[in-house]
């Protein structure tokens, strides 16, 4: 029995991991969650799972819950709330298994926390492993314990790093969807809507998620934390657009040899191998292979989405620049969906922010937050600028 705690439960992966639970009710059972804001999902989650704690994002709201759980009989749930109560739900004594599922830098504590406390991470949070790969997983080094991702194409990525030792893996093969905007001409970026972006080929997801695929930094993340879990430089971690997304990585070996993890496009199956590992287990999940008509892959234009280039750019220079990446993307998508700027100003916002941080090696999550809070001050700052330009009237001649 694989006893689990659950960062972001109310979130898609939150409850597409307790969608496997509930199939395998025999293998995993529910501990702890951790909510977010979602007083009214929170409360129906408990009270399907009765896990021994649950924490929500404010204190107003555990008094509620704390009030509604003990009208249903259901006092014996331990209710915590903010960032210390998501970080006791990651580490939880009875919890051997931590789905880390928080969007943004959110969950980074919690999930650093549960790591130290030598919990088996599953990582479906990229932004955490942006941020702060490099003392994550030294930190799980030091423990002994594996940091296993979630995300398909990395999910995907460890399925094939099966076949071989990390001294045969010449080249990583990230795919990528090409989002919404493949075909459409650079020229038509500035009157993309929040609607149009919203809309993704392949995948449903949330918004900053979609968004990041329609710019093409969701890709660039996941250079990012490939580096990071597989040891690995950026110059051996390629990204290749395959629009039909069949494929969700490749490794290529030094001998030549190439292998491809494919499935159906459904959370749930990374989620099963990552909750099973090192097992592989019966599921229903079946990919149709009567449909592989045809595969197309061509290389992502980097000139036409810029994010991918600042990734590449940030990995390689280290330091605060893929914080400062991960914190004005997140400002800069937000404040995309709110009107304030538009689409092609994503990547401008982004690249100043990451210019301006340095590249001094982070010692700490203290300062990696720190570094977080200052690139979001400045990405604001920029946002500010863009949404105060007034458009001065023509000059008139006077008669």
């Amino acid at each position: 029995m694989r006893r689990i705690s659950i960062l972001g439960s109310t979130g898609s992966i939150g409850r597409s991991t307790l969608s496997v639970a509930e199939s395998y009710p025999d293998r995993f059972q529910i501990v702890a969650l951790a909510a977010g804001a979602n007083l009214d999902a929170a409360f129906e989650q408990a009270r399907r799972w009765r896990p021994k704690l649950i924490s929500i994002a404010s204190e107003a709201d555990a008094d509620q819950l704390r009030t509604r759980l003990k009208q249903s009989g259901l006092s014996e749930i331990e209710v915590v709330c903010g960032a210390a109560g998501t970080v006791k739900v990651a580490t939880h004594s009875a919890v051997d298994f931590v789905v880390s599922a928080i969007v943004g830098v959110a969950g980074l504590e919690a999930t650093y926390e549960a790591v130290k406390a030598g919990k088996i991470v599953g990582v479906a949070n990229k932004e955490c492993l942006v941020a702060a790969g490099e003392l994550i997983t030294a930190e799980a080094r030091r423990q002994g314990t594996p940091l296993l991702p979630i995300d398909s194409e990395h999910n995907a990525v460890h399925q094939c790093l099966r076949g071989g030792r990390m001294e045969e893996v010449e080249r990583i093969w990230l795919t990528a969807s090409g989002g919404p905007f493949l075909n459409t001409p650079r020229s038509e970026f500035t009157s993309i809507t929040v609607e149009q972006a919203l809309n993704h080929p392949t995948w449903k997801m949330g918004k900053r998620i979609t968004i990041d695929s329609a710019t093409l930094m969701n890709k660039g993340f996941e250079v990012i934390e490939a580096c990071r879990l597989f040891h690995m430089p950026p110059s051996k971690v390629e990204v290749i657009v395959h629009p039909q997304s069949t494929i969700h990585s490749m490794v290529e070996f030094i001998d030549g040899s190439i292998l491809a993890q494919f499935s159906v496009t459904d959370m749930r199956l990374p989620i099963l191998y990552a909750l099973t590992y090192p097992e592989r287990i019966q599921s229903d999940m079946r990919f149709p292979v009567g449909n592989l008509r045809h595969l197309d892959f061509c290389p992502p234009d980097m000139s036409k989405f810029p994010c991918l280039r600042i990734a590449y750019e940030a990995v390689e220079a280290g330091g605060a620049k893929t914080v400062a990446l991960n914190a004005a993307d997140e400002v800069a998508v937000a404040a995309f969906l709110a009107g304030k700027i538009t689409f092609d100003e994503i990547p401008r916002i982004i690249e100043d922010a990451v210019s301006a941080s340095n590249s001094e090696k982070l010692e700490s999550i203290a300062k990696v937050l720190e570094a977080d809070a200052d690139a979001r001050r400045y990405a604001e700052q920029r946002v500010l600028g863009i949404n105060k330009k007034i458009v001065q009237p023509r000059a008139t001649t006077a008669v």
